[in-house]
């Protein structure tokens, strides 16, 4: 189906994976696996506020509402593309996209979560490869940024992985509790370095005025 918004038709592909725009149909899809609760033990992975972290019904009902008001907020300013992870079809997670003064700037960042089930299987590293080819080969990027809590170590063994280098750390609050955040930064030219060939893209160009990028 082609939608009337550009960004519900991007599509990033890996020989693994896609990454779908983030329809309703899709969103809907994703529900039971939020419902039944994304992260469930500690060390807690997300930031506050996370509304993945509420008791259901309140969790879905925040989660598509956050995501319903970020698909709005999109222009040259800031932009934010949500992406659900398809396996064999199967939605199994997300994996998002910021820009925030792209046109100045040229930095993103990225966010992704993963069902329980699926975790430790590479598919994450695969997540963040196929974002990172969007984000530089489709839209230009100069640099990316990543972050997670120290002891989110899945997180931070793909960032290493995949060519960042530790920019100095900080701190949030998960849960109310604060904890220390590592940063982390990508060049352009380390991309480059271990660019893939196996990745494809679609929708890139039709969705560039909506991004201010045309």
């Amino acid at each position: 189906m082609i939608h009337t918004y550009p960004p519900l038709n991007l599509e990033v592909r890996t020989p693994r994976l896609t990454l779908a725009g983030a329809t309703d149909e899709l969103l809907e899809r994703l529900v039971p696996i939020v419902r039944a609760g994304v992260a469930d033990t500690a060390p807690w992975p997300f930031d506050d506020p996370m509304s993945l972290y509420l008791d259901s019904p309140d969790r879905e009902w925040r989660w598509l509402r956050g995501i319903w008001a970020g698909r709005a907020r999109v222009n040259e300013e800031f932009w934010r593309l949500y992406f659900v992870v398809l396996r064999d079809g199967e939605p199994i997670g997300m994996q998002d996209l910021i820009g925030s003064d792209f046109t100045k700037f040229g930095t993103v960042t990225s966010f992704s979560w993963l069902a329980p089930g699926q975790r430790g299987r590479g598919i994450g590293a695969e997540m963040r490869a196929a974002i990172l080819h969007l984000a530089f080969a489709g839209l230009g990027a100069k640099e990316a940024t990543s972050d997670a809590f120290t002891d989110n170590h899945a997180s931070n063994r793909v960032s290493a992985a995949l060519g960042y280098e530790r920019n100095g750390t900080t701190w949030d609050t998960r849960r109310g509790e604060v904890a220390r955040i590592q940063c982390w930064r990508l060049t352009r030219e380390a991309w480059e370095r271990a660019r893939r060939d196996d990745i494809e893209l679609t929708g890139v160009r039709e969705c560039l005025p909506a991004l201010g990028l045309a």
